[in-house]
C-alpha cells in the first residue's frame, strides 16, 4: 500500500462508516462534519435554536485538516448512518456555531498523566532520572539531572572488527542481559530504600548491557570469549553492594557524576581508646619492637649487601641481556633500560593477567568423595589454570626481589646517629612503588607521627629507570600526579574558595629527584632507637634500601594463621580490628597517607591490649618510665611483652614440627 499523498481527500471513502484503516487516503471529513453536529444536536435538546450540521472555522466553509484530523480520533462519536451535506460541502444554510471547538470532549477533558513506573526514553527523559526507576523509592535526590536513555534493542552494535559472529555475539549478549536483570530485580525488590535510585528500567538496563558487551569486544578482541564468559559468572555470584557499586560506576561515566553510598556500619570508624596518654603509650611502643635476626628468609634486610656481591649482581645482569620474568603474567620478556632504537622499552608486546591472587577454598571433608574444590582467582571467578588473564596492560612488567641486585641498582644504608636531636617520636610510614625498566622502584613516600597520625612527609619521588607501569591502580599514583607536582621545599600557595572538593584533589604534591633523596629526608625524621612503624614493613624498607634496627610490623603483630610467609592484608586488619575501610578508592588505587595512618592505629590497639595484660601482673608507669612489678624475674619490658605473646608470629614457623 503507498502512502498517502493527499490525491484522494477531495474523494468520499466508499467504505463509510465501516471503514476500519487507521490513516485512510480517501476522505472522511463529511461523515466527521456530521459526527460532530450530532454531538452538538444531542448536547443543545432543550434549546429551540438550530444547530449547524458543519463547523465552521476562521469564516471558511471547509474545515481546516487539523480540525478534521481532531474530529477523527475523538471518542464516543458516531458517523451518521446517511450524510446531509454534499460532497461539495456546501453550507448556505447553516450558521456559524456559536461553540467553541475548545468545548469538544476530547480536546477539553484532562489528560491523565503517564504512570510513574512507566519506562522508555522519552518518559526517562521527561521524568527525574532516579525517580523514573521507581516511584514508590522514597526520597530521590532532586538535584540530579535526567537521564537521556536512547532507545536500543538487545542487539550487539557494529563494529569495524568484530572478535566474533553475529550469532555468538547475540547470544552472549542475552546471557549478559539476563544475569544484569536478575540482579536489578533483586535491588528492586528489597526494602532498603538507599539503593532504590539504582534500579534501572529497561531501556537503561539494555543499554548497560551494550556498552560492556561492547567494551570487552573492542578492549579484549582476542580473549573476547573468554573475558565476557567469565563477567557473566561473575554477574551470577555477585551480591548486591557490589551490583550496586557498578551500577553507580555505570551512571557516573554515561549520565552524570554521584557520591557513593556507604553502607551505614562503615560510615564512622571504631574510636581507639587504650587508656594511655601519649607519653605512655610511646614508651610502651618499645615493647612491640621486633627483631630482625632471624627474618632475613623473609625479605628483612639486616646487612648491606658487600661490594664483591654487588658487582657479582651487576654482571648477572648484563648476561641476561635484559630478560626478565613478568611479576604479573609470568611470561618471559626483554626490558631496554635506556630505550631500544626505535624507542621500545620492553617487549612482548601488551600483558594479559589477573590482578588477583589466586583463593584456595579450605579443604571439606566431602573433598575425597566429590572432589577437591578449585582454587579461583577472585578478580573473576575463573579457575586457575583455565583462563591466561581478564586484564590488559601495556606492557610486561617486573620485580627485583634479590638483595644483592638492589643494592646494585641502589646500596642500602642504616639509618644513621643524628648528633644534634634527642630521641625521636615513633614514625609510621608507608610507600607506594611502580614499575620501571630498573623493576619495582620507589615513587612515593609518606610519614606521620605516632600516635597523633600528623603528616611529617608526604612526597613523589623520581624513580631512576623509566617507567613502564605507574601500578596505579593499587600505588594510587598517575601521570597527573607528576605533571602538577611541584620540587620539594617550595612553598604552596594557601586558597580558602569555597568551591574546593578536598585537600587531596588540589593540593600539588613534592617531588624529589631520586629514591636517595627521599630516604634523606627519611633519615631526617628518624634515630637508630626510634620506633619505625609499617605494614609488611620490609617490601617498604627494601624500596628505600634502609636496614633499621628498630621496626615495629603489624604483620608480625597480627600473624597470619598459616605462618610466615603468609601474611594478612592491612584492608583485613583494619576492617576487623578499626572497623575502618581503607583502600576504598577502586582503580584510583590507595592512599600512602591513610595506609600509614591504619597501620599506626593496629599498633595503638596492640598498645592497649598489651597494657591490659602488664598491669593485670602488676606493672605500672611512673616517672616516664615503666616499672616492673615487685620480684619481678626479668625487667626488660620487651621481653615480657614478647612472653605474653607479642610480635612473635616469625616464631610459630621456626617452632612448628611441619
Amino acid at each position: 500500500m503507498f502512502t498517502t499523498l493527499g490525491l484522494f481527500d477531495s474523494v468520499p471513502c466508499p467504505e463509510g462508516k465501516q471503514c476500519s484503516l487507521t490513516t485512510c487516503m480517501f476522505s472522511h471529513k463529511i461523515q466527521a462534519s456530521n459526527s460532530i453536529a450530532n454531538e452538538k444536536r444531542a448536547s443543545s435538546s432543550t434549546n429551540d435554536e438550530h444547530v449547524s450540521k458543519r463547523l465552521k472555522i476562521d469564516g471558511n466553509s471547509t474545515p481546516s485538516k487539523s480540525t478534521s484530523n481532531t474530529s477523527r480520533v475523538t471518542p464516543n462519536i458516531q458517523r451518521p448512518a446517511k450524510a446531509s451535506v454534499s460532497a461539495a460541502g456546501s453550507n448556505q444554510n447553516t450558521h456559524p456555531v456559536s461553540q467553541d471547538i475548545s468545548r469538544l470532549p476530547s480536546i477539553s477533558r484532562k489528560v491523565s498523566p503517564p504512570p510513574s513506573g512507566r519506562t522508555g526514553s522519552q518518559s526517562a527523559s521527561k521524568a527525574s532520572p532516579l525517580k523514573s526507576a521507581n516511584a514508590s523509592s522514597g526520597p530521590v535526590p532532586s538535584q540530579l539531572p535526567p537521564r537521556k536513555v536512547p532507545k536500543e534493542s538487545l542487539n550487539p552494535r557494529m563494529l569495524q572488527k568484530a572478535p566474533a559472529t553475529h550469532t555468538a555475539r547475540s547470544a552472549i549478549l542475552k546471557k549478559l542481559h539476563g544475569a544484569m536483570s536478575s540482579l536489578n530485580e533483586k535491588i528492586a525488590k528489597e526494602n532498603d530504600t538507599s539503593n532504590k535510585c539504582f534500579v534501572l528500567n529497561k531501556d537503561e538496563l539494555v543499554t548497560m548491557a551494550l556498552d560492556e558487551e561492547e567494551k570487552v569486544a573492542k578492549n579484549s578482541a582476542g580473549v573476547y570469549s573468554n573475558v565476557i564468559k567469565l563477567r557473566i559468572v561473575k554477574l551470577t555470584k555477585m551480591g548486591k553492594e557490589d551490583w550496586t557499586k557498578e551500577v553507580m560506576e555505570h551512571l557516573n561515566s554515561r549520565y552524570y557524576h554521584i557520591q557513593p553510598i556507604q553502607p551505614q556500619s562503615l560510615k564512622s570508624s571504631k574510636p581507639i581508646t587504650t587508656g594511655l596518654s601519649t607519653k605512655e603509650e610511646v614508651l610502651l611502643a618499645g615493647a612491640l619492637v621486633t627483631p630482625l635476626l632471624g627474618l632475613e628468609e623473609f625479605g628483612y634486610v639486616t646487612k648491606a649487601p658487600s661490594l664483591s656481591d654487588v658487582e657479582t649482581a651487576k654482571r648477572g645482569v648484563i648476561e641476561s641481556k635484559g630478560w626478565e620474568k613478568c611479576d604479573r603474567c609470568g611470561g618471559r620478556f626483554q626490558v631496554f633500560p635506556g630505550r631500544r632504537e626505535d624507542g621500545t622499552l620492553a617487549s612482548g608486546g601488551p600483558c594479559t593477567y589477573h590482578p588477583s591472587r589466586p583463593i584456595y577454598p579450605p579443604r571439606k571433608k566431602t573433598d575425597g568423595v566429590t572432589g577437591s574444590s578449585e582454587a579461583y582467582f577472585s578478580c573473576c571467578s575463573e579457575s586457575v589454570g583455565t583462563s591466561t588473564g581478564c586484564t590488559k596492560a601495556k606492557t610486561h612488567v617486573y620485580k627485583v626481589s634479590e638483595v644483592k641486585r638492589l643494592a646494585s641498582i641502589l646500596q642500602f644504608e642504616t639509618t644513621p646517629t643524628q648528633q644534634d636531636k634527642n630521641d625521636l617520636g615513633p614514625v609510621s610510614f608507608d610507600c607506594e612503588m611502580g614499575y620501571t625498566t630498573m623493576g619495582l622502584e620507589l615513587i612515593r613516600l609518606t610519614a606521620v607521627s605516632w600516635p597523633e597520625g600528623n603528616e611529617l612527609l608526604d612526597i613523589l619521588v623520581k624513580p631512576m629507570g623509566e617507567v613502564l607501569d605507574l601500578n596505579s591502580r593499587y600505588s594510587g599514583v598517575f601521570p597527573e600526579h607528576y605533571a602538577s607536582a611541584i620540587p620539594y621545599g617550595t612553598s604552596v600557595k594557601q586558597t580558602n574558595s569555597s568551591d574546593q572538593k578536598s585537600e587531596k584533589d588540589h593540593k600539588p604534591l613534592q617531588v624529589v629527584e631520586s629514591p636517595a633523596a627521599a630516604r634523606a629526608l627519611l633519615f631526617g625524621l628518624i634515630q637508630p632507637q626510634t620506633p619505625l612503624i609499617g605494614h609488611a614493613i620490609d617490601n617498604d624498607l627494601n624500596a628505600c634500601r634502609v636496614i633499621h634496627p628498630t621496626i615495629i610490623d603489624t604483620v608480625l603483630l597480627y600473624p597470619h594463621p598459616g605462618r610466615l610467609p603468609n601474611r594478612m592484608g592491612l584492608k583485613v586488619l583494619s576492617r576487623k580490628f578499626l572497623e575502618r575501610d581503607i583502600q576504598m578508592g577502586g582503580d584510583q588505587g590507595h592512599d600512602s597517607k591513610e595506609d600509614s595512618i591504619a597501620t599506626g592505629d593496629l599498633v595503638r590497639v596492640k598498645a592497649g591490649e598489651l597494657w591490659k595484660r602488664l598491669r593485670a601482673k602488676g606493672w605500672k608507669f611512673e616517672d616516664n618510665h615503666i616499672i616492673a612489678p615487685p620480684g619481678q624475674a626479668s625487667q626488660d619490658i620487651r621481653k615480657a611483652a614478647h612472653e605474653l605473646g607479642f610480635a612473635t608470629g616469625y616464631k610459630r614457623k621456626s617452632t612448628s614440627n611441619t
